[in-house]
């Protein structure tokens, strides 16, 4: 089985290449501002990583999803850390998230082996 984590990052950093290439201003400027608001802060870039992470399971998007979890992961947060936002974010987007949960634990144990 390929290593999903190798896998997910080679694919969004040749696209995200892609995007920036094509010198579209909008795009450039949100990707800025998204790089820019989980610097450190007020909040601690740990803590930040666990509330995009609750908001991205949320909203239901598996790329975020992945990519706070690597970040929180080298962030160091701990399984049971994530386990717990995961959980808030089971209850406040509901049973529709379970899919994203389970996906979201395979990534979690696929960082953990690498």
């Amino acid at each position: 089985m390929a290593d999903i984590v190798q896998e997910f990052n080679e694919y969004r950093s040749k696209m995200n290449e892609k995007l920036l290439a094509d010198n579209n201003k909008i795009v450039k400027r949100i990707f800025n501002l998204d790089t820019n608001a989980y610097a450190e802060g007020a909040l601690d870039v740990k803590t930040k990583e666990l509330l995009g992470l609750v908001a991205s399971t949320v909203l239901r998007c598996d790329d975020c999803i992945k990519y706070h979890l690597e970040t929180s992961y080298k962030e160091g947060v701990t399984k049971e850390e994530m386990m717990e936002a995961m959980g808030i974010a089971t209850l406040v987007g509901g049973t529709i998230v379970i899919p994203h949960l389970r996906r979201a634990y395979e990534f979690w144990e696929a960082l953990e082996n690498n």
